[in-house]
């Protein structure tokens, strides 16, 4: 145990608030840490090393070191960046049938999980409402047709083989959950942990002392044995990758990919060139290996927004 700020001790973030972050030590014991200086740098699945303060100074830890991360999950546009977790083994994109999602926000979370090495999967909930769910899987077909893995479920009907086709896809890896809000997600989060209300309440009352506290993110154990766990994030409205490169973009979009070895110049954009094998392929059947039209168009917006210059 770490005593008079004599010993490091380890453990793992799972949940935080402003400057403050609850750490799980090996034991299951969970305290609030603060972070050593005054910007804290750990994220919701970070593990760091902490320390009590000298005796009398309260139960509340410091934050020493964060231990180096193999990813981390994040957006940035011109104003901040604003991280979601880190190291985790997949992003579970988690739309509905209605609200109907957005073909942008869903392109650049993919984008920005490919960009960080981790594994994309998309739900697509309310299978309860047949000709809106319809639709919305028609447009998730780019992904589908890019290899990504895509499920239908409904809450509504807990006991569907799809829901119960999720639980699997979960097993022995840390899963961050985001979406946009109206598509279920608490419901998601409750239906995997009934326990959910009872470990957000412990988490609460750790960062504010029994007051209600609405945590930026929040790790839920499903199978602590077996490293099976979910972290809910809140919901957003954009997300800015001003953190990647313009020329580095078709490398996280494989559709694009796809098609960069048949242009004609080995600096091409794919926006006007002419011999441009992307062109060439927007609007042919993506099944058949095409690229949807919304596809290119989010590629050459994000390429302006890439390219713009820096103030």
């Amino acid at each position: 145990m770490a005593e008079s700020g004599n010993t490091f001790e380890q453990g793992l973030v799972v949940a935080s608030h402003g400057r403050h972050a609850v750490v799980e030590s090996a034991d299951g014991k969970r305290r609030i840490c603060h972070p050593r200086g005054k910007k804290s740098e750990a994220l919701v699945g970070d593990t760091v090393r902490w320390t009590l303060p000298p005796t009398g100074q309260g139960e509340e830890g410091v934050i020493e070191k964060v231990e180096p991360r193999r990813n981390a999950f994040y957006r940035q546009d011109d104003i901040r960046t604003k991280a979601f977790a880190a190291n985790i083994d997949q992003v579970l994109v988690w739309l509905a049938a209605e609200p109907e999602f957005s073909h942008q926000l869903l392109g650049r979370a993919i984008i920005a999980a490919e960009a960080a090495g981790i594994a994309p999967l998309i739900v697509l909930n309310k299978a309860d409402l047949p000709a809106l769910h319809a639709r919305g899987w028609e447009r998730l077909a780019p992904y589908r047709a890019m290899g990504y893995h895509v499920l239908r479920t409904s809450l509504t009907s807990p006991e569907s083989q799809d829901l119960h086709s999720l639980r699997p896809l979960l097993a022995g890896k840390k899963t961050l959950v985001m979406g946009p809000s109206g598509t279920g997600k608490s419901t998601l989060i409750n239906w995997l942990l009934p326990d959910a209300n009872a470990q957000t309440g412990e988490i609460s009352r750790a960062l504010s002392s029994g007051k209600h506290t609405t945590t930026t993110t929040v790790l839920y154990w499903v199978d602590r044995a077996a490293g099976t766990a979910v972290i809910d994030s809140p919901g957003f409205q954009e997300f800015g990758l001003q953190h990647l490169d313009a020329a580095d973009l078709p490398r996280f979009m494989p559709d694009i990919a796809h098609h960069t070895g048949g242009c004609r110049f080995y600096n091409c954009t794919h926006l006007h060139e002419p011999g441009c094998g992307v062109l060439a392929a927007v609007g042919q059947p993506v099944e058949e290996g095409g690229i949807d039209p919304l596809r290119h168009q989010l590629y050459a917006q994000l390429h302006a927004e890439l390219n713009q210059p820096a103030y």
